[in-house]
Parts: C-alpha cells; structure tokens; sequence
C-alpha cells in the first residue's frame, strides 16, 4: 500500500530532493563527534549514547521533509569504524504495523567515522504524500561497529523523543518519535 512516495535523501541538514554535497548548511564530514570517553564495548547496546530521533518533521521551510538523526557510542577501538542506516516506516492503519517505505526511503548503510569517539549523524527524507491520506511516520536507524571487513556489534532502534541532537533539529532541539504528514 503506498500511501507516498519518499524523493530523495539528503545530510539532516539539507533541504533538497537528491543526496547532497557539503555546502554552508550541510556538515563537511559525515558525522559530529560527540564525546572523547568511550563506554566498555559489553555497555555500548545500552549506553546512553545509543538513541534514534525524529529531528524534523514537516517544518515550513522543509515542507514534507522528515528527518531521522542517531547517535551510536564509541567502542573505543581507534581503528574500528562506525556505520549507521537509516530508514522511514509507515504505520499501517489496517493492520498497526509499521512497514518500511522501500529503498527510496532507506540510505543503506554510511560509514560515519571512527570508532575511537561517539558520533552524531542523520539523513532527511523528502516525501510526497497523498492528499487527503495522513499518515504517521518513524524512522529507523542501524547501527553496526565493523573492524576491518567483519562486524563486532549490530542493533536497531526506532525513534525515541527526548534526544539532543548537536546540529540539523529543525526547529533546533526538537526530537520526536513519530511525525505526521498530511
């Protein structure tokens, strides 16, 4: 059941329907350094640092864009890499599942660094939706923390609210679970 149509994808902070460049608004790198002091690895599937929020969602300067930010904590490993999808789900009305958008709302994994600091990072997706058909959105973000080829550690989250989120909320600190397009 399609009940719209995701564009494109983009950095959190860029308002455009494609994968975008660095520009003014858009960070040079690919993730914000969040923290120096990494968690034990056994902590780093309950640590704090690991969270999913609904950064934007349908404001008026980004009409019909949702942004999905995460954060993922170091495994204090310097030469490990930190990886990040990022997702759009639906709920389906008729059956009170979410169901993913498809591959236009789904970034594949990005590497966002190294693993010696935790990192902040999102992506924004532009959508059409139907008219006259609401619909409530999450995103979803995955997280892997790879040494070389092999992944050590991997986990989902859906979005939460009450997450602070260092660049891209719009309006800034905004952070929601969920986010409804009409």
């Amino acid at each position: 059941m399609a009940v719209f149509a995701a564009l494109g994808t983009a950095p959190a902070l860029a308002t455009s329907t494609t994968p975008t460049t660095p520009t003014a608004t858009t960070p040079s790198t690919p993730s914000t350094p969040v923290s120096q002091a990494p968690p034990p690895p056994h902590a780093l599937l309950e640590s704090p640092q690991l969270w999913a929020t609904i950064d934007v969602c349908n404001p008026a300067d980004q009409l019909n864009t949702v942004g999905v930010r995460g954060s993922i904590p170091s495994d204090g490993h310097a030469k490990d890499e930190l990886y990040m999808r990022f997702r759009l789900q639906y709920l389906d009305s008729t059956t009170g599942q979410w169901v993913d958008l498809g591959s236009s709302a789904d970034s594949g994994f990005l590497a966002v660094g190294a693993a010696k600091i935790s990192r902040q990072t999102g992506r924004s997706f532009q959508l059409v939706p139907v008219a006259g058909k609401p619909v409530t959105l999450r995103g979803v973000v995955s997280f892997q923390w790879r040494r070389g080829t092999r992944v050590e550690y991997a986990i989902s989250r859906p979005t939460t609210t009450g997450h602070d989120s260092l660049a891209g909320a719009d309006p800034k600190g905004f952070s929601a679970a969920e986010c409804s397009l009409s």
